[in-house]
């Protein structure tokens, strides 16, 4: 039976050290993003609980990121990229979509977003989009929580930390951008 399924036992509320283990378990063996709402629902909390509980549980040092579609926990064992690259990019905000879907295209896997604040310094937001169908996902979110681009702060000056396979789909991605009259340099 899978971690899901023992869930599904208990409709009563998995309290404290508890559900902070299980939410780990069903990050570690997921694989996937799991959003907050997903998490609140086999828990029997609310989504607010389960911020809290993941804000703990990256406090004690597991490697657990938020990303647009859910929450994944990022497994040692997992195959690292053998290409890593960061770049800086300037657009609007109607051409983020576009520019999402030429680095998924060449094989690229956006991490995140970063720009400088005049006040707070450097803001990091995790992305992780490898595919279209996440960028669309990704996009979607965007539109209907009515929220800002990061590089909205900054006049659409922005960079990202992108990986690949192999060097090749970096510099494919790269000059795909430049062409594109994405890339700042």
């Amino acid at each position: 039976m899978s971690v899901w399924g023992e869930l599904i036992l208990s409709e009563k509320k998995i309290l404290g050290e508890e559900r902070r283990s299980l939410l780990l378990k069903l990050l570690q063996s997921g694989g996937q993003p799991i959003t907050g709402g997903e998490l609140a629902t086999k828990t029997n909390v609310s989504r607010q609980v389960i911020v809290g509980d993941i804000t703990l549980l990256k406090a004690r040092g597991e490697p657990i990121i938020a990303t647009s579609q859910g929450y994944m926990y990022l497994a040692n064992n997992a195959p690292s990229p053998v290409a890593e690259r960061t770049i800086a990019c300037c657009h609007t905000p109607e051409r983020a979509e576009e520019e999402l879907h030429l680095f998924v295209d060449y094989g690229v896997t956006v991490k995140d977003v970063k720009i400088e604040h005049p006040v707070y310094g450097d803001l990091t937001a995790s992305i992780m989009v490898s595919s279209r169908k996440e960028v669309n996902q990704f996009i979607k979110k965007i539109k209907t929580t009515q929220a800002s681009f990061l590089s909205e702060l900054t006049d659409g000056y922005h960079i990202h930390t992108i990986s690949a396979p192999s060097e090749k789909n970096l510099d494919e991605a790269v000059d795909a951008l430049r062409e594109a009259g994405f890339l700042v340099e």
